[in-house]
């Protein structure tokens, strides 16, 4: 159900029609033969019988070349059908909604996929909530929440209300950003911003929720779904670029006994044919020896195609298939847990998990489970978590350690385990510093609550993360119990209190932190921030100092249990302040160019002079048969590389648990400088250290003055020992310039281990191309999470783990499955067989076809050079 409103939309008139497929009736033959054709071996094939049709050429029938070629052509054009098909059918069912048009008010109820992109106008739920599932975007099935403008939710289910809706949308031009938003929605005069947290994506579903309106922003290709729905890159194997060098010298071996031939077939009908006219006439219009030559050099082209492998790619494309089903059908890579098997996405690309040097990985739910449990954290310079004994000794928490009692607290979380009780008694004493510290838990987050029961609290989260903090305090007595656009309600040690929802200052990559600003029911302003160490602690007050150092040491001794760390911190405003700078961030936010640029300057504004609280350091364990995988990976010789997001102490504790670093390695490098000088100076140490004889020819080697853009394979060095090596974010940055780069590729790849911490996304990519561009080697990235998207495509072949955060990774890869222990299997059996399988074939394939080729060859020096030959045997072969 559907109306048009005098809404107007400054954006691309679009009907919700579709197409998805490549070919329809008419277009299918002409485009698919034009795309075989681009093949070098058809076309050539396609050339011969050109030359067929020419008899004096000839000696061959037509049908010789035409039975091979039609075969080769039909069965490729019905794998191109059979394809093409499944989008076909998609397309069929989204005609059903082809007639919704940008403008239009749309009902959706309960489990329906949404049809386009629309702004979510109201809903059945209170605050006009509305529940979505995103599975068919991200594969994540967390429930997400939606929440519509207050100036809209009142239009309700009222139609004559919808009816008369007049306002004016502007927004951004169609993209591919399924995490960002930006427009405006101005009504009777008042401008009100528009993100993503408003908006319903064509290809979610509807959950909960019993029905909710929405206006049509995007329609049909214009669609967020249909603007992700690009071409994936092709990535080509060696074995495929092997074939087509081999092609090419087996066209110069055909070229080179077509003209001996010839010259052959001149000297033979010189010396003896012409007199022997009587019985072998010369062909029409010959009427020289050196003209029959000529002729029998396009003869010969013909006879002895057969060594042009015309059938080796569709062969080839039938064993890959075959592999790939092996790796479908691997009970040995079947998780139980999830019901996940292994799935190979592609099938161009199994022989190259043989050849695999080096790994990049993702740490937090690849080599972790991402199933986050709050364990520790440090409170006003005091840490809580650990168990100590009567002399004041630190003791192993085991099954028979005895947990606090949360049956005080009603709505406390059954399953939540912790084992301090002295965390529990400052909270019970009303200690100001936890009781600050929960609060900010409780109140600075995304996260949306649901209550089907009364005091049955269930957390959607977004994060793994966030939905760990807020168990957390609601445990401790700081529930958070609901949330609407305006407030946040939190029942604090048994008293509801509703603070006001002033401000939310998003997380992002480049931020690494998020705050709230809210109003308490006292009237009190204040600004609650959580983050990563490094960031925070830049921005807090300087009366912080002994607190910094008493919470740092407490992080470090947490990153150096593998546990994650955030830092807490607040800041009290001032009305008059807030007030101003309130009014600047509404016309930050309702800006449609430079928004985020806007924003982040406001952010960066409010969020300084902090006051720290503390830190909370959660547990994500390992998966199950992490260390015995790597240490079996390491054995064959693969490199791995841990690209992470998290701070060094955590990466470095998780490499040693691992067994990536242990402590018979002759040294670990730490590169953790703050200059490019710096950086480099630890490089050229570490790789002093290593391989002193490189610096032989290093002026050679290294330009840094006019660095060369054009890729440079670096010979293999050895190292004089096993040693590793570390790097953070900010040295990586400098590394990663044009006149360090080969300096870091060098004394990185001399190292059996390389952790680099504190990445971006785009530092993973780029970490990886740079391997690409210098080492000649084949390159593999396995990650989970949306993060690693950029560093799977980029890696020559990229497996995506079927986790916690959602299955963007698994969409982008080449090959998935659910634990990291499946990847051995993946390379060391399927990889190396698939390998093994692939080049035996290949040998035997070149051999059949010379063998047969040279016979014809060699034939022709008994037959006087006259391209005769059995009309039927050549088809026969190439059939075969």
């Amino acid at each position: 159900m559907y109306f048009n409103t005098t809404l107007t939309l400054y954006c691309y008139e679009m009907n919700n029609s579709i197409k998805t497929s490549k070919y329809n009736f008419f277009t299918f033959l002409p485009l698919n033969l034009f795309e075989q054709f681009q093949r070098i071996a058809n076309a050539y094939f396609l050339f011969l019988l050109i030359l067929q049709l020419i008899p004096q050429v000839s000696s061959l029938s037509w049908f010789t070349t035409v039975v091979p070629l039609v075969l080769v052509l039909a069965v490729s054009g019905v794998k191109d059908a059979i394809d093409d098909f499944g989008t076909f059918s998609c397309r069929l069912k989204d005609d059903k909604w082809m007639n919704i048009q940008v403008g239009d008010i749309i009902k959706l109820e309960n489990n329906n996929f949404v049809t386009a992109d629309l702004l979510l106008l109201s809903s059945s739920e209170p605050h006009s909530l509305t529940y979505i599932e995103t599975a068919e975007l991200d594969g994540e099935t967390n429930l997400k929440v939606k929440q519509a403008l207050t100036v809209t939710a009142e239009l309700g289910e009222n139609l004559q209300k919808l009816t008369d809706f007049n306002g004016e949308v502007k927004c951004e031009a169609p993209n591919n950003k399924l995490d960002k938003f930006t427009g405006t929605l101005t009504l009777r005069g008042e401008k009100f911003a528009l993100d993503n947290e408003k908006m319903l994506l064509r290809g979610c579903t509807i959950r909960n929720t019993e029905w909710c309106f929405g206006l049509v922003i995007y329609a049909g290709p214009d669609t967020k779904l249909m603007q992700n729905c690009g071409k994936t890159t092709f990535k080509r194997t060696s074995i495929d670029r092997l074939m087509n060098v081999l092609v090419l010298v087996i066209f110069a071996f055909l070229a080179l006994m077509c003209f001996i031939l010839a010259i052959g077939n001149g000297i033979w009908e010189h010396d003896k044919g012409y007199y022997f006219q009587v019985y072998l006439p010369w062909a029409v219009g010959v009427n020289s020896a050196a003209y029959s030559g000529f002729l029998m050099f396009w003869s010969y082209v013909i006879i002895l195609n057969t060594v042009v492998p015309i059938s080796l790619y569709v062969s080839v494309e039938i064993i890959r298939l075959g592999n790939s089903f092996y790796i479908d059908w691997d009970r040995k890579m079947y998780y139980p847990l999830n019901d996940t098997p292994a799935q190979a996405r592609t099938t161009t690309l199994n022989e190259e998990l043989g050849q695999i040097k080096y790994i990049f990985s993702d740490k937090t739910g690849t080599l972790t489970q991402n199933i986050m449990a709050f364990n520790k954290c440090s409170i006003n310079g005091k840490s809580y978590g650990d168990m100590y004994d009567m002399a004041g000794q630190r003791t192993e928490i085991t099954e028979h350690t005895e947990k606090v009692d949360f049956s005080y607290n009603r709505l406390a979380d059954p399953k939540f385990v912790f084992y301090d009780h002295s965390l529990v008694e400052a909270v019970k004493l009303d200690d100001a510093a936890t009781h600050g510290f929960f609060r900010l838990l409780s109140l600075c987050h995304t996260v949306m609550p649901e209550e089907k029961k009364e005091g049955n609290l269930v957390y959607q989260a977004q994060s793994p993360d966030e939905g760990a903090l807020v168990t957390a305090a609601r445990n401790f007595g700081f529930v958070f119990r609901a949330r609407t656009p305006e407030t946040i309600t939190v029942v604090e040690m048994g008293e509801t209190k509703v603070y006001e929802l002033l401000a939310i200052l998003d997380f992002n990559n480049v931020r690494k932190r998020m705050s709230v600003i809210v109003r308490s029911p006292e009237g009190d302003l204040t600004l609650y921030c959580k983050g990563a160490d490094t960031i925070v602690y830049e921005l807090l007050d300087s009366s912080c100092g002994s607190l910094k150092e008493e919470t740092m040491e407490h992080l470090n001794e947490f990153a150096g249990e593998g546990l994650r760390t955030l830092v807490v911190a607040y800041k009290n405003l001032q009305e008059d302040y807030f007030q101003e700078w309130h009014k600047r961030h509404h016309e930050a936010s309702t800006a449609l160019d430079g928004r985020e640029e806007k924003l982040s300057e406001l952010y960066e504004e409010i969020e300084k002079d902090l006051m720290l609280l503390g830190a909370t350091a959660i547990e994500d364990k390992l998966q199950d048969g992490v260390p015995q995988t790597i240490e079996t990976l390491t054995k064959a010789r693969i490199k791995i590389w841990v690209l992470t997001g998290d701070k060094q102490e955590t990466a470095v504790n998780i490499g040693y648990s691992c067994n990536m670093l242990h402590d018979d390695m002759e040294d670990v490098f730490i590169i953790e400088g703050n200059t490019s000088e710096e950086v480099l100076d630890e490089l050229r140490t570490a790789r002093k250290k290593m391989n002193p004889d490189s610096f032989l020819d290093s002026d050679d080697i290294i330009k840094f003055e006019n660095p060369s853009t054009k890729s440079r394979i670096l010979p293999e060095e050895q190292a004089n020992g096993v040693y590793g090596l570390v790097i953070n974010g900010h040295s990586l940055a400098y590394a990663l310039e044009g006149n360090l780069e080969l300096e870091l590729v060098r004394t990185a790849c001399l190292c059996k281990v390389v952790i680099c911490c504190r990445v971006t996304p785009l530092q993973k990519a780029q970490v990886v191309e740079l391997v690409k561009k210098y080492k000649k080697a084949v390159t593999l990235a396995i990650g989970d999470g949306a993060n690693d998207v950029s560093m799977i495509k980029t890696a020559h072949i990229g497996v995506g783990i079927s986790g916690q955060e959602g299955m963007q990774a698994v969409l982008s890869s080449d090959f998935s499955f659910a634990q990291f222990r499946y990847l051995q299997r993946l390379l060391l059996v399927h990889g190396r067989w698939s390998y093994i399988r692939m080049c035996k074939f290949l040998r035997y394939f070149f051999y059949k076809n010379f063998a047969f080729t040279l016979v014809h060859f060699w034939y022709g020096f008994f037959s006087g050079f006259s391209a005769q030959v059995g009309q039927f045997l050549c088809s026969c072969h190439t059939v075969y």
